[in-house]
């Protein structure tokens, strides 16, 4: 039940005390300030970290081969391996029931593209169609690549957006004819943009089979790229997609004689393994920040309590009549408990306030490549007004608990 008289009495002892209680509120304030802000950047980190995946598919894993370090059973080091067309297709028929999207993929970098008067050299990619969902390619206008643009070679080209700004500035350059290497002739059907920003965006994808023959390339392919089909057990997805990595890379070694310390010569790198890696690091960063703000509110705490200490002794007497005029131990406990919550609350409070306050105005400014955009969320804030009511509660236990302790006689003997 509301007291007006408690919280006159509180009032009166905080104006009595002000700078006491001052530089006590700083330390609980301070210690709450602290934590928000911890763990508003613990959010952008993991912001940071979610759009560097997000470039790409996260449950991707590339396979590619380079060039061998290592002699082994007889064979020399320095041999280059490729993989062909019936690489990829023997993959996609083992790994059928896990894989979600597949492309092989030839690419040449430096590729000089003409269109009238202008050029620029770009990187230019043979794929397949689902290229765009690995890529996580977002159309602006026409179409990307289809099967039938790869089972007849057409000469065909989907550009990124900064190629097409670079090439064509305000033209629509959908249906216009650019040249590749000053040889070829191709017709413009797309424009897609990418999460990861201009520099994915100075590619030409063109049809695989299109690109192996332009390239004089044979049946060879440069690297292979899939993505997992997820499941809703994060874990057994992960397990899903290193169980497929592994074994792609197992079936490599053997087809290619390939030493198993010769790490350079045959490449999978599992996106999904990675990405849980990541996240599991960020965990842990969280936990420190929240290690390290709580210890700074733990230090706040200690004032309060102490603060208590000192009050309880100032009103020992006050206590002692209180006691012998009939006053429970309940009622001493919880009236020294309101004033070292209410002073715990409105101090940790206003920290919370400040902390969130500056996330908003300075967050939506950092847009780092690994931290973007830091703030708290609604939960985190309700959790540090839970630690505030439990930080004041442990702050004045016990001081409360010494002053219902107290003996009527010894306390009307007290100076």
């Amino acid at each position: 039940m509301f007291n007006i008289e408690s919280w006159q009495e509180i009032f009166d002892t905080i104006r009595k005390n002000k700078l006491r209680t001052f530089l006590t509120a700083i330390s609980v304030a301070s210690g709450i300030f602290i934590l928000v802000i911890l763990l508003g950047f613990n959010s952008g980190i993991a912001n940071g970290v979610r759009s560097q995946f997000e470039q790409d598919a996260t449950n991707r894993i590339v396979v590619s081969t380079r060039t061998t370090t290592k002699g082994y059973k007889g064979l020399n080091p320095g041999r280059r391996l490729k993989m062909r067309n019936a690489d990829y297709e023997n993959f996609n028929r083992k790994y059928e029931d896990q894989i979600e999207y597949k492309t092989s993929l030839f690419n040449t970098w430096g590729g000089q593209v003409n269109y009238q008067d202008k050029q620029g050299s770009y990187r230019i990619e043979g794929a397949f169609p689902d290229q765009q969902f690995i890529e996580n390619a977002d159309l602006t206008s026409g179409r990307f690549l289809s099967e039938v643009d790869v089972k007849e070679s057409r000469k065909v080209a989907v550009l990124g957006y900064q190629m097409k700004q670079d090439l064509f500035k305000d033209e629509d350059p959908i249906g216009k004819t650019i040249r590749v290497n000053n040889d070829v002739n191709f017709n413009v059907i797309g424009v897609y943009t990418d999460p990861g920003g201009s520099r994915e965006e100075t590619r030409l994808f063109i049809p695989m089979t299109t690109a192996q023959q332009v390239f004089r390339a044979g049946d060879t392919i440069n690297r292979i790229a899939y993505t997992v089909k997820m499941s809703e057990n994060f874990d057994e997805a992960v397990a899903t997609s290193a169980a497929m990595a592994a074994s792609i890379e197992q079936d490599l070694r053997e087809k290619f004689v390939v030493a198993p310390d010769d790490r350079s010569a045959i490449r999978v790198f599992d996106t999904l393994e990675e990405a849980k890696k990541i996240y599991g690091l960020i965990d842990r960063i969280r936990a420190v920040f929240w290690f390290i703000g709580i210890g700074t509110i733990v230090a706040g705490v200690v004032g309060v309590g102490n603060i208590m200490l000192i009050i309880v002794k100032e009103r020992t007497k006050e206590i002692g009549i209180r006691k012998a005029l009939g006053a429970l131990p309940n009622t001493i406990i919880w009236m020294v408990l309101q004033e070292s919550i209410f002073i715990t609350a409105i101090a940790g409070l206003l920290g919370l306030f400040a902390g969130v306050g500056l996330l908003e105005i300075v967050g939506p400014m950092i847009e780092q490549d690994f931290i973007r955009f830091p703030k708290v969320d609604f939960n985190t804030s309700i959790t540090t007004v839970v630690i505030l009511i439990v930080a004041g509660t442990l702050a004045g236990y016990i001081p409360a608990r010494r002053a219902a302790n107290i003996k009527p006689i010894d306390a009307l003997r007290d100076e």
